[in-house]
């Protein structure tokens, strides 16, 4: 039986956007773009497919939709610009079988333009049909936030910028399926750059409080608890935390190469975001020279690899650099992640350990990259010989912050 809506790309954003539309009773089929993985459990897929969930390999069916969510990844080139070639790809397959009077939305991080200038023209030559007269064309920027129990995607408002209004309504009819809150941005290019801030927003301020971290350790000042302390202003003020490095999909964009102007900030804080992992090392041998060992041969084990809490999701996570840097300089690495059974790190296997508490007595030093729920860091703190901890995670006094 035909589905009601077909979700194309089934990684980070896919998935949970099919997660969403079966919870709400939506008859939906996942169509894959590429080797994607994404943020689910194995045990959130299997409900899925209890559920009615279902992917297919044969394009014929994106025909028979009446919504069609393009959730290609679009990740940075080597030049620094967004790759479209999986977006292409979707549009192509999906021109080809598309109806009348279907509805298109765009969900894949892409530059303000993308939708009118990029997709539209593809989906038309594709299948002969006009955006805003034969068919509905928008965009709407994706607000997922893996492994965040508290935020759910009815409660999550979505944004949704159509290029008639008529296109704004026919998507806003379909979002407000998932959600409570549907809010309609001007149109395509608003709501890519809708995208564009937000994301942005995230890195800037991140990479404020990681240069507030590296001041704090020369100054002797808990960075934490200032944080702790600043979070209690109601107004003009959000807290945001320091790490070892900012992973994930949400890749900052400058857009230099499409207005000319590039955003200084957003330049600046991919510079000093990037250069944590480097920090981190730096901590970590300071560290273990005072405690009068060196880094060549030390035993390093490294908590958490995954590029955010509880999710199996790695990509863009600070650990593999983290992990290079230590075996550059003659470190013995091995780690522990609950959701990753098995690492490699330039081609190599890194030893897993079984046993935490036994690997973390046994480290020379221990690092905590990612504060997973399922890690007692009481109990950590007690048993490893020294421990940096690179997300202020435990009791004060009980380890290296960074």
């Amino acid at each position: 039986m035909p589905a009601d809506l077909a979700v194309i790309g089934l990684g980070h954003l896919g998935l949970p956007l099919a997660q969403a539309a079966v919870t709400a009773g939506i008859s939906t089929v996942g169509y894959k773009t590429g080797p994607e993985s994404g943020p689910l459990t194995p045990a959130e897929l299997r409900r899925m497919l209890s559920a009615g969930f279902r992917t297919t390999a044969n394009p014929a069916e994106l025909g028979r939709v009446r919504t069609a969510v393009i959730c290609a990844p679009t990740p940075r080139g080597a030049d620094g610009v967004l790759d479209l070639a999986q977006v292409e790809t979707a549009a192509r397959t999906l021109a080809g079988r598309l109806r009348p009077h279907t509805t298109v939305i765009m969900e894949s991080a892409v530059p303000p333009g993308t939708t009118e200038t990029f997709l539209r023209p593809l989906l038309e030559t594709g299948s002969g049909l006009r955006a805003g007269r034969d068919f509905h064309l928008a965009y709407s920027p994706s607000r997922v936030d893996p492994g965040n129990r508290d935020v759910t995607p009815a409660g999550t408002p979505k944004v949704i910028g159509g290029l008639t209004p008529a296109c704004t309504e026919s998507a806003a009819a379909f979002y407000g399926r998932l959600t409570d809150k549907v809010v309609r941005a001007r149109g395509p290019r608003e709501a890519e750059t809708v995208q564009v801030l937000e994301t942005n927003f995230r890195h800037v301020n991140i990479a404020l409080v990681n240069e507030m971290a590296v001041l704090c350790n020369d100054l002797g000042v808990d960075l934490w608890d200032v944080i702790r302390c600043a979070e209690t202003k109601p107004f003009g003020f959000q807290a945001f935390r320091p790490g070892p490095g900012v992973g994930g999909h949400g890749t900052p964009q400058d857009l230099a190469g499409h207005s000319g102007r590039p955003l200084r900030m957003v330049e600046l804080a991919q510079q000093v975001n990037s250069h944590m992992p480097r920090y981190v090392i730096q901590r970590a041998a300071t560290l273990l020279n005072e405690h009068g060992k060196s880094a060549r041969a030390a035993r390093v084990l490294l908590l958490g690899v995954t590029y955010k809490a509880d999710v199996p999701d790695q990509q863009g996570s600070p650990a593999h650099e983290i992990a290079v840097r230590l075996m550059e300089l003659g470190a013995s690495v091995s780690y522990h992640d609950p959701h990753v059974p098995a690492w490699s790190v330039l081609g190599r296997p890194v030893p897993r350990a079984d046993s935490l508490y036994e690997a973390a007595a046994d480290a020379d030093l221990t690092i905590l990259l990612q504060q997973h729920r399922t890690y007692d860091l009481q109990g950590l703190s007690v048993k490893a010989q020294l421990l940096l901890d690179t997300r202020g995670a435990t009791p004060t006094g009980a380890a290296h912050r960074l």
